[in-house]
């Protein structure tokens, strides 16, 4: 049987973590800052673990990188 292909956007935007959590950066960052409060704009920072369904759908994304 063929390897399976992993997505290439998924590649750019997902990371996992060493205990098979997957990390992702908050939505909403890329412009229009100025109408953003402070407080998005703290929590927004870094990045952020995925629910367990969100993650669940990544992972079939990326099938190598667990």
């Amino acid at each position: 049987m063929p390897k399976m292909k992993t997505k290439g956007s998924a590649k750019k935007r997902f990371r996992f973590t060493a205990t098979g959590k997957v990390k992702a950066s908050p939505a909403g960052k890329r412009h229009g800052m100025i109408k953003r409060s402070n407080d998005f704009l703290r929590n927004s920072r870094g990045m952020m673990i995925l629910s367990e369904p969100d993650a669940k759908i990544v992972k079939s994304y990326m099938p190598y990188n667990r």
